[in-house]
């Protein structure tokens, strides 16, 4: 038996999660927390927030963060692979920065829009 808060909503339920029959989950106000509960156990995924290098602008760094969660054990990774981006101005809020972060198929993208 695994306990977690869920992060869904603000409610932050504690659940229980029965690995041994079948994920059951309880403890949950709603479905969302147990389709929670059940997927942070069998494939927990992370949105990964952070900045690359801007050239071209004021501010000397953009911030990004991953289109949609990536897996869990790929978070170290794709940061690192951050450190290699360099961005040039105008970046506007949704572009691309990184396609297809560390094979994930889920694209980095800027967060904000910067001007030169």
């Amino acid at each position: 038996m695994r306990e977690l808060i869920c992060i869904v909503c603000p409610n932050g339920c504690r659940l229980r999660v029965d690995e041994e029959n079948g994920y059951k989950v309880t403890g949950s106000a709603c479905h969302r927390g147990e389709e929670y509960g059940r997927s942070e156990l069998l494939h927990p995924v992370r949105v990964l927030t952070g900045t690359v290098r801007l050239h071209g602008a004021a501010l000397g760094r953009c911030p990004v963060k991953t289109a949609s969660p990536i897996p869990k054990e790929k978070l170290l990774e794709a940061a690192r692979a951050l450190c290699g981006v360099d961005a040039e101005a105008p970046v506007y809020r949704g572009d691309v920065v990184l396609a297809d972060v560390c094979g994930t198929g889920v694209d980095v993208v800027a967060t904000r829009t910067i001007l030169p």
